[in-house]
């Protein structure tokens, strides 16, 4: 996709924003998912964690403890002292007025017991990343203060594990006083963990799949507390080792060793295609051992990952860093390591070379720093033959033609549309020689690869076609001819896209899905919730077909993004929650 801006048509803005942001997020992640310290105090405390902050917009949660006498009801007041506007609360009635801020409880969430905790949260926007605040009161009482002393618990970060796999963590406090010892207890570990309580060591071996949110408390023998809350995801364990050789066989994937069809689900993880071209690197963000091992956490077998053409071929316009030999060094090194983590890898061609001024232009340049309507064939055939080259004999790899086509707007029918989409060669409305399906199946089976070819649809890779609908044709009746039968049709879906619906999925995906595989290679929403993908998920599931959500990226915004991190580590945005829970529910 590209942020939610690509998508609806400002493309080229979110392109130069992605090289803005970097200062920005790069600032946020040194404040991303830390805290103030957990004091003690004769009344509360009040602990200001930072989800995640782009520079222009924050996520926060406040874990606040009543150390006092029992309470009905209460009352938070807390100031910014930078640009911080909060837009949108929960867990509580939220009002700002200039830099004060108040929240008074919920129903639901009034009554705090001596040493109960509750949390609340929300989003916000900003000018700048701004400070973060330490001074709170609680029904006019001060937190975080005292004339005693004070406890602070060393944040461990967000954890990851899996079932059947022995798990040991130190959580680490310490206390102003000296000669202080400390008490350590745990609530929400995973099933199978404890926690010593004089040493504060977390270990056991995890029995349950799940994501658990885990706080743990530290207690000096004066009383003084410290508190700290992150998240532990434990996934099934199995599914590592090398990724399945997969084939089409009748309308499944299948693992070419076993016959036994295999369903991909999975994650975008976006980068490849706009970090080279902008000169800030090859990818946006870790992609190493950790940032895999936490897109395995959320039970995922396949990640999809956009290129750049330009990138990929060396052309003269990109920073000779990110480009040709460094550029393909990186991407092969990425492979191979999702490859052996288990994880199938589908390598998309998002962006191209080729002007295009017309209908849904994303940017007017020739250069590939956009989404075009079709891919040029100056250097879309080089590209996929030179892909095809690299990775051929390793079919845990799916090659993806063309991100999003949108052939029909810059033709002016479906019908042309198809055919451009088809053929390729001159076609109305775009101004450069474009690359067809079927000349970019024939590069790649050119270099003797047997690889599934994943061909996306129109409209943004939301338009199948219908059936018997000479107005609206269907892929099925388009699909180009592969001698090795290796293609999946590629459907992409979006809350806003046209077809959005059930009735819509079964009157024009469920055909195609009867007669090849489909692959959903974007599936995503935006509005930071999951009201949408979630029966969307479950319907795929029931036709067992696969699907990926956009986008693994940390520096997304969750709806605009829309991203599903708000961190590498693996922290859902709470659109993302939604993603996580469901392939967390279907197990190994």
């Amino acid at each position: 996709m590209k942020r939610l801006y690509w998508r609806l048509r400002g493309r080229t803005t979110a392109v130069l924003l992605a090289g803005a942001l970097g200062c920005a997020t790069t600032l946020a992640a040194l404040v991303a998912g830390s805290a103030v310290p957990a004091e003690a105090a004769g009344g509360c405390t009040a602990q200001y964690i930072v989800n995640s902050d782009w520079g222009t917009g924050f996520s926060i949660a406040i874990n606040i403890t009543n150390n006092g006498p029992a309470i009905t009801s209460w009352t938070l007041a807390y100031s910014y002292a930078g640009s911080q506007q909060v837009t949108q609360g929960w867990s509580g009635t939220w009002s700002q007025s200039g830099p004060n801020v108040t929240v008074t409880n919920a129903a639901w969430n009034g009554s705090l017991a001596t040493g109960a905790t509750t949390q609340i949260g929300a989003n916000g926007t900003e000018t700048s990343t701004g400070p973060v605040p330490t001074a709170f009161t609680l029904n006019g009482t001060q937190c975080n203060k005292s004339g005693g002393n004070t406890v602070t618990v060393t944040s461990p970060g967000n954890q990851n594990g899996t079932t059947g796999t022995a798990a040991s963590l130190q959580i680490k406090a310490t206390d102003s006083a000296s000669g202080q010892s400390l008490t350590y207890a745990a609530t929400g570990l995973p099933a199978g963990l404890s926690i010593n309580t004089s040493t504060g060591l977390i270990s056991g071996t995890p029995t349950t799949a799940n994501t658990y949110t885990v706080t743990v408390t530290a207690k000096d023998t004066t009383g003084a507390t410290g508190t700290v809350t992150f998240t532990w995801t434990v996934s099934t364990s199995g599914g590592g080792g090398p990724a399945p050789q997969l084939q089409v066989s009748g309308n499944k994937l299948v693992n070419s060793a076993t016959g036994q069809q295999v369903v991909l689900h999975g994650v975008d993880r976006s980068g490849g295609e706009y970090a080279c071209v902008n000169g800030t690197g090859v990818f946006d963000g870790p992609m190493d051992q950790t940032a895999v091992s936490a897109i395995k956490s959320w039970n995922v077998n396949a990640v999809r990952v956009p290129l750049n053409e330009a990138c990929w071929n060396g052309e003269s316009y990109v920073n000779s860093a990110y480009a040709g030999a460094n550029y393909i060094s990186a991407v092969k090194a990425y492979v191979s390591l999702l490859n052996s983590n288990g994880i199938v890898a589908i390598l998309d061609l998002h962006w191209t070379d080729g002007q295009y001024t017309g209908p849904s232009a994303g940017c007017s340049s020739a250069q590939a720093v956009c989404q075009k309507p079709m891919p040029d064939s100056a250097q879309a055939i080089p590209f996929w033959t030179s892909v095809a080259q690299t990775f051929k004999g390793n079919d845990a790899v799916i090659f993806d033609l063309f991100n999003e086509p949108y052939a029909s707007r810059a033709t002016g029918s479906a019908t042309s549309g198809w055919q451009c989409w088809l053929t390729g060669g001159s076609c109305p409305g775009i101004s450069y020689p474009v690359a067809g399906m079927q000349a970019m199946v024939n590069a790649v089976r050119s270099t003797g690869a047997n690889n599934v070819i994943m061909v996306g649809g129109e409209e943004y890779s939301n338009d199948l076609g219908t059936p018997g609908n000479t107005s609206d044709p269907s892929i099925l009746s388009n699909l180009p001819t592969d001698p090795d039968h290796d293609i999946a049709v590629s459907w992409h879906s979006y809350n806003f896209n046209t077809c959005s619906n059930q009735s819509c999925w079964t009157s024009q995906v469920q055909p195609v899905i009867a007669q090849v595989p489909v692959i959903a290679g974007e599936i995503g929403e935006n509005d930071c919730s999951s009201g949408y993908v979630t029966p969307l998920m479950n319907w795929l599931d029931s036709q067992k077909t696969s699907y990926l959500a956009w986008a693994w990226n940390a520096d997304f915004n969750c709806s605009s993004g829309p991203g599903l991190v708000s961190d590498y580590s693996g922290t859902p945005t709470n659109y993302g929650a939604g993603v996580k829970s469901h392939l967390l529910s279907l197990g190994g």
